[in-house]
């Protein structure tokens, strides 16, 4: 039996670090907005396998799978000691979810999961599960992690086991080992998900961005990307949630939208990443967009570019929620390189590489939502003109005679 267990270990040991040790390229062209790369950057085969098996031949003499690891996606990130760190969302077979930190040398590959996973600390109301980690270097000088903390709803019928009540939970750190638990964010929200901390104090006091519901998975007469202040961290309240960014009658985040992680500052003002939800007769599409806020005013948006940033594409598509990508977490370099990170249908974690500048030249200079089809058509006549004043425009096609007239 010692020699079957041993065979078996060491193909398993060879194929997991052959994996964690494989290089990550981007693919090729693309739009110019961002690189894609073409492998993810975490699932759950990149668990470590002391996580998943018992090494001890006596008390494991086939090399089984004893605790099974379903999917790693939706991260938080951070640089940290000049290594990328994601803290993940690792979820087991038996559908509890649990973050872990990973860390890479240069942010697209050679991803591994540190040596244990973070046990944080429950409330008095424990939770049942725990997923979706935002990340905040805050100006006092602590690192928090903000998290949806789901519990059953105790109004639920008996026959209704997947009734569930969504809060804000609050920890932090000062080094992504020892976590304090805070108390869940206080709202008058009936659910509150995705829930981002801003970076900076505004007005002295810790600014929210919040996404109010009136059920675990319907938005109701809420949902938007709200705006709030709490004097308090430690006991995070607050009573008044404006809403910068409404959901809207056919749009990529006609459903629901929500921040995904914490925005980044540059010169023409908060560069914000965000999911969006729309409804279709293959079920719910999440993608991402972009939009920036004034510096000084952080409830006006002052451009938004139409339609959706990042979409599943191919094998992105698949998985246990299928046709959704979702982000909570990037980390902008001292150089203006951004590391996107986005989970794909709840299963796998990729990267998508871009820079403050290309991402700032997209947000100001992409046409927004004229929220018409006749304002889509007219938009693109109005590019379609304009590129005739440049010779590069010149193509097999240029010379047709078709044209309806619209934008001229």
């Amino acid at each position: 039996m010692t020699t079957l267990f041993d065979n078996r270990f060491r193909a398993l040991h060879a194929h997991h670090e052959c994996l964690l040790s494989a290089a990550n390229l981007p693919e090729e062209l693309g739009n110019g907005v961002i690189k894609r790369y073409q492998h993810p950057v975490l699932t759950a085969a990149h668990t470590p396998l002391t996580w998943r098996y018992d090494l001890n031949p006596d008390t494991n003499p086939y090399c089984m799978e004893r605790i099974g690891i379903n999917a790693a996606f939706n991260s938080g990130a951070i640089k940290w000691n000049d290594k990328y760190v994601l803290v993940a969302r690792v979820e087991g077979t038996d559908r509890k979810s649990f973050f872990a930190v990973a860390e890479s040398p240069n942010g697209v590959d050679n991803f591994r999961f540190w040596e244990y996973p973070i046990v944080l600390p429950e409330t008095d109301e424990p939770e049942t599960n725990i997923y979706d980690m935002r990340l905040t270097r805050h100006a006092d000088g602590w690192i928090y992690g903000l998290f949806c903390t789901e519990r059953r709803d105790p109004t639920a019928p008996t026959a209704d086991q997947s009734a569930a009540v969504a809060r804000c939970g609050i920890a932090r750190t000062k080094d992504l080992v020892t976590w304090e638990r805070l108390g869940d964010l206080k709202t008058n929200s009936a659910q509150q998900r995705n829930v981002v901390l801003h970076p900076e104090f505004v007005e002295g006091k810790y600014a929210f961005y919040t996404r109010p519901q009136d059920s675990f998975i319907e938005a109701g007469r809420g949902g938007g990307i709200g705006f709030a202040l709490s004097g308090s961290i430690e006991q995070a309240e607050v009573t008044e949630e404006v809403i910068i960014d409404p959901k809207r009658y056919h749009t990529v985040y006609e459903a629901k939208n929500g921040l995904g992680p914490a925005p980044i500052k540059t010169e023409q003002g908060w560069l914000h990443l965000a999911h969006g939800v729309r409804n279709t007769a293959a079920g719910l599409r999440y993608v991402l967009y972009l939009f920036m806020t004034d510096l000084h005013d952080l409830t006006r948006i002052i451009h938004k570019p139409a339609g959706y940033f990042i979409a599943p594409e191919g094998e992105e598509r698949i998985g246990d929620v299928s046709n959704v990508v979702f982000s909570n977490g990037w980390i902008a370099d001292a150089n203006g390189q951004v590391f996107i990170y986005y989970g794909s249908s709840d299963t796998r974690m990729h990267v998508a590489t871009s820079t403050i500048d290309q991402l700032v030249d997209y947000v100001t200079n992409t046409p927004e939502d004229g929220l018409q089809s006749h304002s889509s058509a007219q938009a693109i006549c109005e590019l379609i003109s304009r590129n005739k004043a440049f010779p590069r425009a010149s193509h097999p096609f240029s010379t047709a005679t078709h044209y309806n007239g619209v934008g001229q």
